[in-house]
């Protein structure tokens, strides 16, 4: 199920007419090269660092294309809109992505041995964030988390990355922000 969930999720073919993402989003306009550099091109400060995306994890060639492996970013939240959305962003930026209802869908998923970081809402019906989190460490797997909440509780964010986690976005957060907290989790080779 994990080779699956890789050759389902992380595989994407690609020329060179289609190499260079742009985004348009309404907040910020960013170029995402070849070479895993994010360049933003307007509304965003002259202090605005060039963000990197993390390198392919394999390159293979033949005379048409490449096929490039990313990084399986797996978010979990019970929110429906938040994991309709969230994925296309991540790919956006260069990542394989994945949505998952629940910590049990995921942890059942066959993914997680794949999945290079973890978006992962803290309230959740059943098993919390927090909770898979430990779940996660108990079985082995150190997958870098960023957590993401609705909570209006400034304290839950100190607690949060003093058990580990990467970062903790209070929702609504931007673009920038995210992007930011992915390069956090997954620092460019």
């Amino acid at each position: 199920m994990a080779q699956a969930c890789v050759v389902e999720y992380c595989r994407e073919k690609t020329t060179a007419e289609n190499s260079l993402v742009v985004n348009g989003l309404p907040e910020l306009v960013w170029t995402a090269r070849p070479e895993g550099r994010v360049n933003f091109l307007s509304s965003a400060s002259a202090n605005t660092p060039d963000f990197a995306l993390p390198k392919p994890a394999a390159v293979t060639q033949d005379d048409k294309s490449t096929t490039v492996t990313r990084s399986l970013v797996s978010v979990v939240d019970d929110d429906e809109s938040v994991r309709e959305s969230l994925p296309d962003l991540l790919k956006e930026f260069g990542f394989a992505a994945r949505a998952f209802l629940s910590p049990e869908e995921f942890l059942a998923s066959g993914c997680v041995p794949e999945t290079k970081c973890l978006i992962l809402d803290i309230a959740m019906p059943g098993m919390s964030g927090p909770d898979l989190q430990r779940e996660l460490k108990s079985r082995g797997h150190e997958i870098p988390i960023i957590f993401i909440t609705a909570s209006t509780d400034k304290a839950v964010r100190p607690r949060l990355l003093e058990r580990g986690a990467v970062e903790c976005l209070f929702k609504p957060f931007s673009d920038t922000a995210l992007l930011e907290a992915l390069n956090l989790a997954l620092p460019p080779k």
